[in-house]
């Protein structure tokens, strides 16, 4: 099999369904925030500070293959696959995680910036990423119809990347960056 089928060398792209669209398509840059958020994951992943919270990343990449392809779907020609399907149990799942990892953190009493360690700096890229991806789904959503959990899973990504950040700068014993205004 052939990588390249240089179909999409025009301009345009296909969706599940068969329909052909531009790649400026608002569903294409959707997915494909979600995908660049995948792949910033996978880097993240890959550090082995992580531990067993490398697991649960992985998990949240499946997950997000999922929402993926429920966003290219034209469902005018066809079902979304129940893949594709986010529920409410995966939400609840990332809301462990965040209450697991919070608990073991001081509070919180001011803003912080991005970074402290690379891994937390990393995980700062992923929630950035993940507000974005958020943001074009909600627009996607004004046009075309998405399931509202999807949007609900990305929103707690961006939480739990904010935790997980916390989390690994305090526990490799790296300082968090508080902001300090006027600076």
């Amino acid at each position: 099999m052939k990588i390249y089928t240089k179909t999409g060398d025009k301009g345009q792209t296909g969706l599940i369904g068969g329909t052909r669209v531009s790649k400026s398509d608002l569903r294409i840059e959707a997915y494909g925030t979600v995908d660049e958020l995948n792949s910033f994951i996978g880097v993240l992943a890959s550090q082995e500070i992580l531990g067993e919270e490398a697991l649960f990343l992985q998990k949240i990449q499946h997950r997000l293959f999922a929402v993926g392809s429920h966003l290219a779907t034209d469902r005018s020609k066809t079902d979304i696959n129940i893949a594709s399907v986010i529920y409410e149990n995966d939400i609840a799942e990332v809301e462990q995680h965040i209450d697991a990892l919070n608990e073991q953190l001081p509070e919180l009493r001011e803003f912080i910036l991005p970074g402290g360690s690379f891994e937390g700096g990393l995980c700062h890229v992923c929630r950035a990423v993940s507000r974005r991806a958020e943001r074009r789904i909600v627009e996607l959503s004004s046009v075309y119809s998405i399931d509202e959990q999807i949007v609900m899973y990305v929103n707690r990504l961006s939480d739990y990347f904010f935790v997980l950040s916390r989390y690994i700068t305090n526990n490799k014993g790296a300082q968090e960056i508080f902001w300090k205004k006027g600076e």
